[in-house]
């Protein structure tokens, strides 16, 4: 949308982080129209704002970035959103681009990297973070994550974050006996047999941060 204002839903839990966002975006790409602290609270405010892009981070509490990317989507299958993240691996850059995402950044890009790939969301243009475009259509290397349907992934996420199974029922919005389900194929698929061999792997492949 050459020319145009660019309206911009800014999603993060940390303020000081939106803060700075917010600044750099509404100075050199477009204007800010809505701010979020949580993917619950995104969701809403894309429904009241529509906004042209959303810029969003993956590691927040409660139903986390994946889960968000597949609701704005549910909601507006047109929507474009660029993932934000401090995750720089191939496992959660496959997981977002698989959920919808249209771009893929680290948050150890250059503000000049942001502000291009914020223009490029907003024209349609897919843009992934040069130092990962190599792993972008990969998705692959991974074998033992890759076992993980995307639902059992978020569910992955949310257990090794510490949830249990009936708050992890209460974030997805699914019932207590499907979520003890999906954790038991995600212990058998991932190979392993106690909460502290599933944390540990979650850390490995950066899928939480320690």
């Amino acid at each position: 949308m050459p020319g145009e204002t660019i309206r911009i839903l800014l999603v993060d839990d940390h303020p000081v982080v939106r803060a700075g966002f917010h600044r750099l975006l509404e100075v050199n790409a477009g204007v800010v129209v809505a701010e979020a602290s949580s993917g619950e609270e995104a969701v809403q405010l894309y429904a009241a704002t529509a906004p042209d892009v959303v810029v969003l981070d993956l590691a927040m509490p409660g139903i986390g970035g994946l889960e968000t990317v597949r609701r704005i989507l549910a909601r507006d299958g047109e929507a474009r959103i660029l993932v934000f993240s401090i995750h720089d691996n191939e496992a959660m850059l496959s997981r977002a681009l698989q959920a919808g995402a249209l771009g893929y950044l680290t948050k150890q890009s250059a503000p000049a990297i942001l502000l291009e790939a914020v223009h490029a969301v907003a024209e349609g243009r897919m843009y992934i973070d040069p130092d990962l475009v190599g792993h972008a259509l990969g998705g692959g290397r991974d074998g033992l994550l890759e076992r993980l349907t995307p639902r059992e992934f978020e569910v992955f996420r949310l257990l090794a974050e510490g949830h249990s199974v009936n708050e992890i029922a209460n974030l997805l919005s699914i019932s207590p006996k499907t979520a003890g389900v999906h954790h038991t194929r995600i212990m058998h698929k991932l190979e392993v047999k106690t909460s502290a061999q599933l944390v540990r792997l979650a850390l490995r492949h950066g899928v939480i941060m320690p």
